[in-house]
């Protein structure tokens, strides 16, 4: 008897070690886009680095710009779970953006990174564009409740 109590003892300090050292130590963290982004953007160097060197050293870019083919954009998003008062929701802990410039000859001639801080500096078009292809018509519209109705009570 005194064994099974020593041992379930020791059963539960073992969970209870595991469990917060779990919770507690390490952050749990959704990741979109490439990691560690300013520190491999910190081994390219302007006006010696190519496209070359920036697809080894980070990957091939998220996009291009549209006017101009030699603009590489990078992005990293971090989101970690919140407080307590936030109820556990993601909050955004990093938005990393880096923008590479290239020559005609591929020579990295401009690098500029955007970390969290710079997002609200950033001007945002207030333009909407409107979308036919997404508009419903009247009939559409009506039939696709008639048929939420019908169907919703099953």
């Amino acid at each position: 008897m005194f064994f099974k109590i020593k041992y379930h003892t020791k059963l539960l300090y073992l969970f209870f070690f595991i469990f917060f050292t779990n919770c507690q130590f390490y952050e749990a963290s959704n990741t979109h886009g490439i990691l560690f982004l300013e520190n491999r953007s910190n081994k390219l160097i302007v006006k010696k680095s190519n496209k070359n060197d920036a697809i080894n050293i980070i990957g091939q870019p998220h996009s291009k710009s549209i006017e101009n083919e030699n603009e590489w954009i990078y992005i990293e998003r971090i989101f970690v779970k919140g407080e307590y008062h936030k109820l556990g929701q993601h909050v955004l802990k990093s938005s990393n953006v880096l923008l590479l410039e290239f020559d005609k000859y591929g020579i990295l001639i401009n690098k500029i990174f955007f970390d969290k801080s710079d997002l609200n500096k950033v001007a945002f078009s207030k333009d909407a564009t409107d979308n036919d292809l997404s508009k419903r018509s009247v009939i559409e519209g009506l039939f696709s409740s008639l048929k939420a109705k019908m169907y919703g009570k099953k």
